[in-house]
């Protein structure tokens, strides 16, 4: 394993960076910014929920499962100097009807992912997490401090992903960032994930459909866009270390009130249709930024309306 001497980019280190599920929603946005940031990009996907359509021409691509035996060889022979984390099952009510896949993927992938960036002198791992491991908001915000409690297995996956992180760095040294990421949207979204509401909302809207909408509409969510949270991403390179911290807005969006939003933006007048909540579903969740704002130099610059006029621009 040969590691490289720096280069550099305008005036910023240039880094070899592996992105696994970097041809997926959140991951090909991470992948295009590293790129435009002048880093060698790696990507490791197995296409299932990725396309491979999203992959930047310029990073070199690898179709692999974060357990296939093959990604070892790849990590020694390619010697990345961070790997951006990102492959998951993120589906909530998938991983109710199959928790054991959802262990599989989140736990023992993330496992996967640790031995080998450990073995093979991988400098950090930033590791994408989610909103789920807080379970419902117990006051306005949820800070990084709160009680982990969640109400879904996807959200237990991955929190248990973010303890083995904790316990690498504890025992071997291996540097990390963990994410937490709220409702993430935006261009390239599909229906699937946390923040899949909105590409569901738009597939039946186009049809002449009414959405539904689970519950009230008054459940909250901290809707982000996927721009902002792929410069976290990338000012979590070097910064943010040991650390775990919230990507949000910090502004709860009813889901009524979303509905509102898309109808006031696309001229529509369909109504939507509720049906009873379903179980795995938090009823309230916003993310306190403020963590995030001191150590990465992070604030989200967009907001929802202008992140949904953005993305339904090209929707």
């Amino acid at each position: 394993m040969k590691r490289r001497r720096y280069e550099f980019f305008n005036g910023v280190i240039i880094l070899k960076v592996m992105v696994t599920g970097g041809a997926g929603f959140i991951g090909s946005h991470i992948v295009d910014l590293l790129i435009q940031e002048g880093h060698e990009v790696l990507v490791v996907d197995n296409l299932v929920t990725g396309k491979k359509k999203n992959i930047n021409p310029r990073a070199k691509f690898y179709k692999l499962d974060i357990l296939d035996f093959e990604l070892e060889e790849i990590i020694k022979r390619e010697a990345p100097e961070v790997i951006i984390h990102q492959a998951a099952l993120v589906y909530v009510q998938q991983s109710l009807q199959k928790p054991l896949e959802d262990g599989k993927v989140n736990i023992l992938g993330t496992l996967n992912i640790l031995r080998l960036a450990n073995l093979y002198g991988v400098k950090k791992v930033i590791y994408a997490s989610t909103c789920a491991v807080y379970g419902e908001s117990l006051g306005k915000w949820s800070n990084e401090e709160d009680p982990i409690n969640p109400i879904s297995f996807y959200g237990a996956s991955k929190y248990m992903a973010e303890s083995y992180l904790k316990l690498f760095h504890k025992l071997y040294g291996l540097d990390f960032t963990i994410l937490r990421y709220g409702n993430v949207y935006g261009l390239g979204q599909n229906s699937q994930g946390e923040g899949g509401v909105i590409p569901i909302f738009l597939e039946k809207i186009k049809r002449g459909r009414a959405p539904i909408i689970f519950g009230d509409g008054e459940q909250t969510r901290d809707f982000v866009y996927v721009k902002d949270v792929a410069r976290a991403n990338i000012l979590a390179l070097n910064k943010g270390a040991g650390e775990t911290l919230n990507i949000g807005t910090g502004i709860g969006t009813s889901i009524n009130n979303l509905y509102q939003s898309l109808r006031e933006i696309l001229h529509f007048s369909i109504h939507p249709l509720y049906q009873w909540q379903r179980l795995g579903d938090v009823k309230h969740i916003c993310l306190n930024p403020n963590k995030a704002r001191e150590v990465l130099g992070w604030q989200p610059r967009y907001s929802l309306h202008e992140g949904l006029v953005e993305c339904l621009g090209g929707w």
